[in-house]
């Protein structure tokens, strides 16, 4: 048997530590969300969330800019708490539910990774509309074991954007100047995983 080379070796063994050190996580909707609060006019801040997400994690534990994202969030699932206000959210006016039932988010690239966090970059796509945003992320924390036997971890993250951008342009005009809802949204997600079967 021919004996293998160091570089070789070097090359099989970074191989393996990679492919071993990539696990993968699905979100938990029960423990995650998905909030958002834009100004109401030009006073104050209205404050809602999307109770129904999917998703799935990858994460390379030896090089974090290896890790993935992917999340699918129904539009219909957005909670004000205000009835009337989120059936008009739904229409036509804003997210038009019937025509484009899902926003998504795939991740593009992990950079500025820290022990804190990272910056994550991809697409969202919302209305139809797909832009490319970057998230603050905090986190990954470390894995915990929940009573079931299930390995848990979870991580924040934080973006604005400008609605107008993805097609939600409606508004209405102030007697006393300004608009009744502003541009600039803040997303932040509070997101916990289970991971998978190797």
């Amino acid at each position: 048997m021919k004996s293998l080379s160091l570089p070789i070796i070097a090359s099989l063994l970074f191989s393996t530590s990679s492919i071993a050190a990539t696990t993968s996580w699905s979100i938990d909707p029960a423990h995650s969300s998905v909030g958002f609060k834009v100004k109401h006019m030009m006073i104050s801040d209205v404050r809602g969330s999307f109770r129904d997400l999917q998703g799935t994690v990858s994460i390379d534990e030896s090089k974090m800019e290896n890790s993935k994202v992917e999340v699918t969030i129904a539009a219909a699932s957005i909670d004000t708490g205000i009835k009337k206000r989120d059936d008009h959210l739904r229409s036509a006016d804003f997210f038009d539910v019937a025509n484009y039932p899902n926003l998504t988010f795939t991740s593009k690239r992990v950079t500025d990774v820290t022990k804190e966090g990272f910056k994550l970059v991809g697409d969202l796509t919302i209305h139809g509309v797909t832009k490319e945003v970057t998230l603050a992320v905090t986190g990954p924390t470390a894995e915990a074991k929940d009573p079931w036997g299930n390995m848990r971890k979870a991580a924040k993250a934080i973006t604005t954007i400008n609605r107008k951008d993805f097609g939600l342009t409606w508004n209405a005009a102030l007697e006393t100047g300004g608009v009744l809802v502003g541009e600039d949204v803040q997303i932040e997600l509070d997101v916990q995983f289970i991971k998978q079967a190797s």
